[in-house]
């Protein structure tokens, strides 16, 4: 990590964003004191398109049927509106 001083922070801080940018962190001092530290932003990676669709094929199974169920016993059915069409 380097070390600079304020004053070149200010004057360079275009360049030093860009290095900071490609990986590199900086130390900033004033009057000697270390005062703060530039450093990039760790990013998330997006999972890809395949990777999403893999974690799908690994969900559980949901059973419809069970659900209603289990929703009908727990709410009751009788103020359902329409039919449902899974079960």
């Amino acid at each position: 990590m380097k070390t600079i001083i304020q004053r070149e922070f200010r004057n360079n801080a275009a360049s030093i964003m860009d290095q900071v940018e490609a990986g590199e962190s900086f130390h900033v001092t004033r009057n000697r004191v270390e005062v703060a530290q530039v450093s990039p932003v760790t990013r998330r990676r997006l999972p890809s398109a395949e990777e999403l669709m893999e974690r799908h094929r690994r969900l559980p199974r949901v059973d419809y049927v069970r659900i209603r169920e289990d929703a009908d016993e727990f709410f009751g059915g009788e103020d359902r509106i329409g039919d449902d069409e899974r079960g």
